[in-house]
């Protein structure tokens, strides 16, 4: 007798498009041989519209191959509290009609805490990938959704060891915690090919690790002025020996003007609009060195072997520093820590265990177990190959 699942893929900000991709692909893949498994996947791809600007979300759709999401929920901006209660607002009678068995939610963004509240309330099973990451820093409020995402859970699907510690350390049931390993390194081996077809070196007129890359957005380095202004001076001042190339979110951008900080005429410095996806991951791989605030570039670089230097006191991907090449930084200590890099006295760097371009048939996998399935299998996917070799693409989602 055949069973049907229904699953709701959550998807609201930037970051978690590369997270969800692989995760439907391997859905995809699954119900393409369903004839083998006597078992029928369903999926809606849900997109809260967190992030609504094009630069910051279409772009990302096209470039992973996701097909246009089954229901947006075209939430907007707005206040914390206004964005996590209007994707409540819109997301529960969605939940009420079609009462899906899993709700998956990544990363620890507003969309994911909010619709984990909903299914909690509703009864709808949650899994959470990405689950167990802790900065211990409360003041963020990634933190506060990580917390609250992971007590709520149904499963909870870790990238790293450390993730697991954390769950337990919380009183989390073993028996509810799943290492899987990290779905945005599958996204990223998947479209490693592309990635090195990218112009964007050309287009800069930049050459292979002669260069800096930078991304720089969290409100704790750009949303004080004088905080601002060193950020951008320190900037300068690299750049005077090596260009630095800062793909600007719209936030910094928006705080530049409005602090008055002037960006035209610094030599060296290239301030360039959001990037696709490709063409990060080729300034990645590619780069001298990264500086940044961002936790997908710290897993990247890492995976890419690329000396990281965060621009935070702490980091939620300790695993990144443990045995990846991030290290944490202030404005104090950069232009020390920079020197460090330029003189090569870093270590080379380890990938992490299971970040290996398959989590996301674990993924899979854990649901289908977690779901009273014996055979949890989506079936033969084959081999993802390693960094250093060049690779087909995944065929990502194309609109059903």
């Amino acid at each position: 007798m055949s069973k049907k699942l229904k699953f709701f893929i959550i998807a609201g900000a930037r970051p978690n498009f590369m997270k969800v991709a692989p995760i439907i692909q391997q859905i995809r893949s699954y119900s393409s041989d369903a004839a083998n498994h006597g078992t029928e996947l369903e999926y809606r791809l849900i997109h809260t519209g967190q992030h609504y600007d094009e630069k910051m979300s279409d772009i990302f759709f096209a470039d992973l191959g996701i097909p246009e999401p089954d229901i947006n929920l075209a939430v907007g901006s707005g206040s914390h509290a206004v964005q996590t209660a209007n994707i409540m607002t819109k997301f529960e009678p969605i939940c009420e009609q079609e009462k899906p068995d899993w709700v998956v939610v990544v990363g620890d963004v507003n969309s994911t805490m909010a619709c984990t509240l909903v299914c909690s309330k509703l009864g709808i099973k949650v899994a959470h990938v990405e689950a167990g990451l802790r900065s211990f820093d409360r003041s963020m409020p990634e933190e506060v959704n990580r917390l609250v995402t992971d007590a709520l859970a149904d499963l909870l699907l870790t990238p790293s060891a450390d993730a697991n510690d954390n769950l337990k350390r919380e009183g989390i049931p073993e028996t509810k915690i799943k290492l899987v390993g990290n779905v945005m390194i599958d996204s990223l081996v998947a479209n490693l090919e592309k990635a090195r077809a990218s112009s964007i070196l050309s287009r800069l007129e930049l050459e292979k690790k002669k260069f800096i890359f930078v991304t720089l957005h969290r409100p704790s380095n750009v949303d004080n002025q004088t905080g601002l202004f060193s950020v951008i001076k320190v900037l300068g001042l690299i750049a005077k020996d090596m260009p630095v190339v800062f793909p600007m979110h719209p936030r910094t951008r928006k705080m530049c003007e409005q602090f008055n900080i002037l960006l035209d005429g610094v030599k060296g410095l290239r301030i360039v609009e959001p990037l696709s996806y490709h063409d990060s991951l080729c300034l990645t791989e590619s780069a001298r060195f990264i500086l940044t605030d961002s936790g997908g570039l710290q897993e990247e670089s890492t995976y890419f072997k690329t000396p990281c230097l965060t621009l935070r006191p702490n980091t939620e991907r300790p695993v990144t520093i443990e045995v990846g090449t991030n290290k944490l930084t202030t404005l104090d200590q950069l232009l020390p820590d920079i020197e460090e890099i330029l003189q090569e006295r870093r270590p080379a760097g380890q990938i992490p265990k299971y970040w290996d371009g398959r989590a996301a048939q674990r993924v899979l996998n854990a649901l289908l177990e977690n779901s009273g399935l014996e055979n949890g299998n989506p079936g033969n996917l084959g081999q993802y190959p390693s960094v250093g070799k060049s690779i087909d693409p995944l065929p990502f989602c194309v609109k059903k």
